[in-house]
């Protein structure tokens, strides 16, 4: 077996669900704002690690969840939950608030979360501008935004469950540094990223409502990042696989599988998600085309490929 056999070849074909942009749309730009405002809690209670992997999300068998967050003396998480459609604020001495996900303003949203911490004894104040979205409306005076379908928001927290699995999978293959499998409520992407262990040169910034210090820190060092996106940028969900720097040649690679391809719109690598939702099998096909653009991107980068690839082992 090579190292893109897979460790659970039966997964059920409802794993991978149907998930049509044009029909989820407005949950989805709904989502994205409550994900950020959770995501900005966690923000800044948290001390700073670099490429900023203190903020993301991580997903559960549920839903997202912040993990642990310090607050003085008390410790507590908050917790989508995408099978009964609620979000769950829990503390370390074991109280508990429950609010449900369901049709309502994001201002209603970011005012009974922040309600619901204070009454819990934890006052936090965030940034209540959005991040990475154009013409953003601030947290409480956001009445535009208001869907919430369960079903499609369930789907799309279902194919993040299977593509953070089979992204660990892919991160178990390379020894040197690399992010954790982590959801970036920014962008509203899962994502995992391969560094080359060299600097690269300062990035331009320029990323919509986010500090060109950010994403600079970002991008300090050479990278191979792949993720999946539910529609960002495109009029369909895909997974997605990009260097920064671009190495010459890159964009004119030979990839796999057939349905991969170089986007010029986005300077990456792009694999609709309908072609892995319908693949013999799902599994393979994407950690083909997560090999075969990193691999583009280590060959042509003159990155120490020997040097940073990850002996398999066996329990």
């Amino acid at each position: 077996m090579n190292e893109l056999d897979t460790q659970n070849a039966s997964v059920p074909a409802a794993a991978w669900p149907l998930l049509p942009l044009d029909e989820w749309q407005d949950t989805y730009a709904t989502l994205h704002l409550w994900t950020q405002i959770v995501g900005k809690i966690r923000l800044v209670q948290t001390p700073w690690i670099n490429h900023s992997w203190h903020v993301p999300l991580y997903l559960t068998a549920r839903g997202l969840t912040t993990s642990p967050i310090a607050y003085e003396t008390q410790v507590f998480q908050i917790n989508f939950d995408f099978i009964d459609h609620q979000l769950l604020i829990q503390t370390r001495d074991g109280r508990s608030s429950a609010i449900a996900l369901r049709p309502q303003t994001v201002a209603e949203f970011y005012q009974t979360v922040m309600d619901r911490l204070k009454a819990l004894g934890i006052a936090i104040t965030i940034n209540t501008r959005p991040n990475e979205i154009p013409e953003p409306i601030p947290f409480e005076q956001d009445e535009t935004h208001s869907a919430y379908d369960p079903d499609y928001a369930n789907r799309c927290w279902r194919i993040l469950l299977q593509s953070d699995r089979v992204f660990k999978i892919f991160r178990s293959h390379f020894k040197g540094k690399s992010s954790p499998v982590h959801f970036f409520w920014g962008s509203f992407d899962l994502a995992v990223t391969r560094f080359s262990g060299r600097p690269a040169p300062e990035h331009p910034g320029g990323v919509p409502n986010l500090p060109d210090d950010v994403a600079r820190e970002a991008y300090s060092d050479e990278v191979s990042s792949c993720g999946f996106w539910p529609g960002a940028g495109l009029s369909y969900p895909a997974f997605y696989s990009y260097a920064y720097p671009e190495p010459e040649g890159f964009k004119t690679a030979s990839v796999q599988p057939e349905a991969a391809f170089y986007s010029s719109d986005i300077g990456e690598f792009i694999l609709p998600y309908e072609a892995v939702r319908t693949a013999d099998s799902p599994d393979e096909m994407l950690l083909t085309f997560l090999q075969s653009t990193y691999e583009a991107t280590a060959s042509l980068g003159g990155w120490a490929q020997s040097a940073l690839k990850q002996t398999a082992f066996k329990s």
